[in-house]
C-alpha cells in the first residue's frame, strides 16, 4: 500500500520536483528514518525540494491529498521530533543549503533553513562578523532545526536563545501559503511579531524556509579556561565573581560534575584531565572580547583572586585555540558519552539556581534507589539548565520510564521545565503538563488547530491534536 501511496505522490508531484526531489522504496536511506537517539521510522516518502518556492508548491499538494508529514533538517535533535510516524512522508530540508546574502552594513545573513550552522559560522567570519549560536552539532545541524527548536547551546550566558539572533523569517504553512517576513530592521512594531509563532513552534505550525540572522562584530580574543572547584557553592561564587568582574567578556560557563567528567577524560579518553587530582566539579569559563591583552588579564586576574579566596580550587588557562579546542573537547564529548551510556534515559531541565545544589543530591539520590546503572551530570547552569544521562541494565527496559517519572515530576514539583533547550517533540509530550498549565496547552492546540485543522504538519509532536488533559 506504501508503494501505491509513493507512485501517487510522485504523479502529484510531478513538475513540482525534479528526479532527486522524491526517494521511495530501497532508495530511502538510513539517514531519513532514524534519529541521533536511534528511534525509527519508515516514511512513505521522501521529498526533497530544492527551492523555497518548491516547498510551498509541494505542502499545497500535500495538503490536497491530507498527506501528513514531518520535516527533517540535519536530525541532529533529541526528542524524536523528526522521525516519521506511520502514514507520513518525510519532507528534508537538505538541498535548501544557500547563503543567499551577507550584509556587513547591516550584519546579517540570509539564509535558507537547510545551511549547517558551521556553514554559517564559517561565512560569517570570512567578512569579520560572527554568529552567535553555537552547539556541539554544528556540523551537521540546520539553521531550519535550529529555528524550529529555539536552540541554546554554549553561549546562551551572553546572546541568548536562538530567537535572539532572528530579525526575518519566512515559512510556509500547512496549506502551502507562505508567510514571509524578510525584515533587515531591528525595530518593527508594526502588529504581530508572527517569527515568534514558528521558532520554538518544532515544526508544528510552518516549515521555516529562509530567515535573516544578526551577525554580529567578529570577537579578536578567545580565552578559555578549565576550573577544578570542590563543591556547589564554590560553583556559584565562581559564577558571581565572573560576572561581576567580566561583565559583557562572559560568554560561557559549562559545569561538569564528577560522574561525566571522569568519563570522558577516562574511559572515553576524549580529553585530557590536567589537574593531579580529581575534584567534585569542573567549570569551563570562556570570555569573548576585542582586546586581546586586557581581556586575558582579566580573566587571569579574576581567577587568580579566586584561587586566593577559595581553597581546594585550582585552574588551567589555554595557551591557544588549539589548547581551548582541547578543553571544549570535553564538554562537547557529551554525545559519545550518551552513547556510552547505552540504553539510557536523557534529560534537559531547567530550574532555579537556588535550587540546583539540592536537587542534585536529592535526584541522584532517588535515581541510585532505583538501581541505575550510571549517571552523567553536566549542564550550562548560569542559564538554570542542568543535563542528565542516565544508564540502565538492557534486562531492564521498564525502568526508562520509572526514570523519566522520577526526574521529571521532581522538576514539575520546582516549578521548572522538562526542556530548557531541546523541546518537546514525541520523547517528552506525556509530561508537558508538569511544565505548562492546563490553560496554556488548551492555547497551544487552539494555535495549533487555526493553522492545520487537518493536523498533517508534524502530527503528534509537542502534543496529541484534540486531547485533553
Amino acid at each position: 500500500m506504501s508503494g501505491d501511496r509513493a507512485a501517487a505522490l510522485r504523479a502529484a508531484l510531478a513538475g513540482i520536483l525534479d528526479a532527486p526531489g522524491i526517494l521511495a522504496g530501497s532508495d530511502i536511506g538510513e539517514r531519513y528514518k532514524q534519529d541521533w537517539k536511534g528511534m525509527r521510522g519508515e516514511p512513505i516518502a521522501v521529498l526533497r525540494p530544492a527551492t523555497p518556492e518548491a516547498v510551498a508548491a509541494t505542502m499545497r499538494v500535500l495538503h490536497r491529498l491530507r498527506q501528513p508529514l514531518v520535516v527533517q533538517g540535519g536530525m541532529t535533535g533529541l526528542v524524536n521530533g523528526g522521525v516519521p510516524l506511520e502514514g507520513e512522508v518525510v519532507l528534508s530540508l537538505e538541498r535548501l543549503n544557500r547563503i543567499e546574502a551577507i550584509d556587513p552594513i547591516s550584519g546579517t545573513a540570509t539564509v535558507q533553513s537547510g545551511v549547517p550552522l558551521e556553514t554559517i559560522q564559517n561565512a560569517a567570519s570570512e567578512h569579520g562578523l560572527f554568529f552567535p549560536v553555537d552547539i556541539g552539532s554544528r556540523g551537521s545541524c540546520q539553521v531550519g532545526g535550529i529555528l524550529s527548536t529555539n536552540a541554546g547551546g554554549n553561549r546562551v550566558l551572553r546572546y541568548g536563545m536562538t530567537r535572539n539572533s532572528v530579525l526575518g523569517l519566512e515559512a510556509v504553512l500547512p496549506d502551502g501559503s507562505v508567510v514571509s517576513r524578510m525584515g533587515l530592521m531591528l525595530k518593527d512594531n508594526a502588529g504581530y511579531d508572527l517569527k515568534h509563532l514558528f521558532i520554538g513552534s518544532e515544526g508544528t505550525l510552518g516549515v521555516i524556509t529562509r530567515a535573516v540572522l544578526i551577525l554580529l562584530p567578529e570577537p579578536t580574543s578567545r580565552d578559555t579556561a578549565l576550573v577544578a572547584l570542590p563543591d556547589f557553592p564554590a560553583v556559584i561564587a565562581l559564577l558571581r565573581a565572573c560576572r561581576r568582574r567580566l561583565g559583557a567578556r562572559l560568554t560561557s560557563f559549562e559545569v561538569m560534575w564528577r560522574d561525566y567528567f571522569g568519563l570522558v577524560t577516562g574511559p572515553l579518553k576524549a580529553g585530557r584531565d590536567p589537574f593531579a587530582k580529581p575534584h567534585p566539579l569542573y567549570v569551563l569559563v570562556e570570555t569573548l572580547g576585542t582586546e586581546p591583552e586586557r581581556d586575558r588579564d582579566a580573566l587571569m586576574e579574576t581567577l587568580g583572586d579566586f584561587a586566593g579566596d577559595h581553597a581546594d580550587t585550582d585552574a588551567v588557562l589555554a595557551n591557544s585555540i588549539a589548547e581551548s579546542n582541547e578543553l571544549w573537547r570535553l564538554r562537547d564529548a557529551s554525545g559519545e558519552a550518551a552513547r556510552a551510556a547505552n540504553p539510557s534515559a536523557g534529560f534537559d531541565v531547567s530550574l532555579p539556581i537556588t535550587s540546583m545544589e539540592a536537587w542534585v543530591d536529592e535526584i541522584h539520590g532517588a535515581l541510585q534507589a532505583l538501581g541505575v546503572a550510571s549517571i552523567q551530570t553536566y549542564g550550562h547552569v548560569a542559564d538554570g539548565n542542568l543535563h542528565l544521562v542516565i544508564g540502565y541494565a538492557k534486562e531492564r527496559p521498564e525502568m526508562k520510564g520509572r526514570i523519566n517519572d522520577c526526574v521529571y515530576r521532581s522538576i514539575g514539583a520546582l516549578g521548572g521545565s522538562i526542556s530548557a533547550e531541546h523541546g518537546v517533540g514525541l520523547e517528552k509530550k506525556s509530561y508537558l503538563a508538569l511544565s505548562r498549565s492546563t490553560a496554556e496547552i488548551d492555547l497551544m492546540r487552539r494555535v495549533k488547530a487555526a493553522i492545520d485543522p487537518d493536523d498533517i504538519l508534524n502530527r503528534g509532536r509537542i502534543f496529541t491534536g484534540g486531547e485533553s488533559k
